[in-house]
């Protein structure tokens, strides 16, 4: 293997093991008394949804995503 090889790797196991983290600290769609309500508060609270917590792990979860895919064609390119 090459130099440019066992970084890539390195960098798709660091970026694997953040992508399972930020999964995890992600909330359910369902949880809570906010699933049984979720028709009127919704739509009440829905315009500060995007800065919600929950909002910023969704976003870096497909970041991530597409930064291990990315490293992943990459690895299989140089192989």
């Amino acid at each position: 293997m090459n130099t440019i090889s066992v970084v890539i790797s390195i960098l798709q196991v660091i970026t694997g093991l953040f992508m399972t983290a930020v999964v995890l600290f992600q909330s359910g769609k369902r949880a809570g008394l906010s699933g049984a309500i979720s028709g009127g508060a919704e739509t009440f609270f829905g315009k500060n949804k995007g800065r919600t917590l929950d909002a910023k792990l969704s976003k870096a979860t497909v970041y991530v995503a597409i930064i291990f895919v990315i490293l992943t064609v990459a690895l299989n390119i140089l192989k």
